[in-house]
């Protein structure tokens, strides 16, 4: 699908829904039902402390208060659900679906396992988060503020697959020079950090709601010492510390002060391409195809009641991190971010997945 055409049909999904013409959400009544929340990943990770976060804050503001119920389908790094999704057709709105970079990437790729079209989707909340990578003490020991250190050093890393949001920590750490080894078939990011407590893994990286929610308990017993961000984006587009890590490195910096790694030319551009494609907008939440007008205003006006909560920023800093929340035609947009990137980003990494694991997508 062209990006024009991607554009159309999001547009024409969400134009009413920018509008939240009160009347018609007025009408729809969730009293006694059940809405659930489908998160293809498992139960320990960051998206599932995303959705269980939103998932009360909803149910204060939809109309009739429904219980709304976080579900996890794992499985083919989060493909499976997406798949899964694809193929439904719920008009009561009562099936919503999360998104995230995982998801994002393997459609922005072309993974042969995609069977999913974001275009079809109503996207009707979206935030953004950070990443934080860490290491185990030993070897936070030897870090700097570089990676220089820790380049003779051989690291075990749990990963979902390198063709998901994965493939940010592993292209930063190649280009760090470092030598990490992944893991390939956990079903979740917290699984990963499952890995590293046990000692099974010797480098790990979360999402914020995942640092925040276990990583960052590590870092306090001094099992774990943090490495880097990956950094948030300025109002010009350039990478600077994340607000909810502010003094923590962001990637940049740490690859500015390590000997080998540059901060510009086609290896930087298509990490730079992929990171804006997996984190600013990186957790969406959707209903299905075929979804009623007034259902969609109906949500997108109790996510902007969320968000309109005089307590939500305090609440979602110690929560999911200090990021911004879109709704409505603000969604759509960050959809479209986070499913567009260039020809030569894309090209770049398909190269280095081929090069670096063997796996192709051509």
């Amino acid at each position: 699908m062209t990006q024009l055409s991607f554009t159309r049909r999001v547009v024409v999904g969400i134009v009413a829904a920018a509008a939240m013409a009160a009347p018609a959400a007025a009408e729809v009544d969730f009293s006694g039902k059940t809405i659930e929340w489908v998160i293809p990943f498992s139960e320990t990770g960051g998206s599932a402390k995303w959705a269980n976060f939103f998932a009360p804050l909803l149910s204060e503001e939809l109309p009739g208060n429904p219980t709304v119920v976080v579900k996890f389908m794992p499985g083919a790094g989060s493909t499976k659900g997406a798949n899964w999704f694809q193929q439904q057709q719920h008009k009561d709105g009562t099936l919503l679906f999360g998104s995230s970079g995982s998801t994002q990437f393997p459609y922005l790729l072309g993974d042969p396992r995609v069977r999913y079209e974001y275009g079809d989707w109503i996207p009707v909340m979206a935030t953004g988060t950070g990443g934080v990578a860490y290491l185990n003490a030993e070897d936070g020991a030897k870090f700097d503020g570089s990676a220089n250190g820790l380049k003779d050093t051989d690291f075990i890393f749990g990963s979902q697959g390198a063709t998901g949001l994965d493939l940010v920590p592993l292209l930063a750490w190649q280009m760090l020079g470092m030598n990490v080894e992944p893991v390939f078939g956990i079903k979740g990011r917290g699984d990963g950090r499952l890995m590293f407590e046990r000692g099974e893994a010797t480098i790990d990286y979360q999402t914020s709601s995942g640092y925040l929610g276990g990583s960052a308990d590590l870092v306090a017993a001094g099992s774990a010492v943090p490495m880097m961000s990956w950094g948030a984006l300025d109002d010009n587009g350039v990478i600077v510390r994340d607000p909810t890590f502010p003094d923590m490195p962001s990637f940049k910096e740490v690859c500015e002060a390590t000997e080998g790694c540059e901060t510009s030319g086609v290896a930087w551009d298509a990490w730079k391409a992929f990171f804006i494609s997996g984190y600013p907008s990186q957790k969406i939440a959707f209903l299905p195809q075929g979804t009623p007008q007034d259902v969609v205003d109906t949500y997108v006006a109790a996510f902007e009641a969320v968000r309109s909560r005089p307590d939500f920023a305090e609440l979602s800093a110690n929560e999911v991190g200090k990021y911004p929340m879109f709704v409505g035609a603000g969604a759509a947009n960050a959809t479209k971010e986070a499913t567009t990137v260039s020809p030569e980003a894309r090209e770049q990494v398909v190269s280095w997945l081929k090069d670096a694991y063997g796996v192709s997508l051509e």
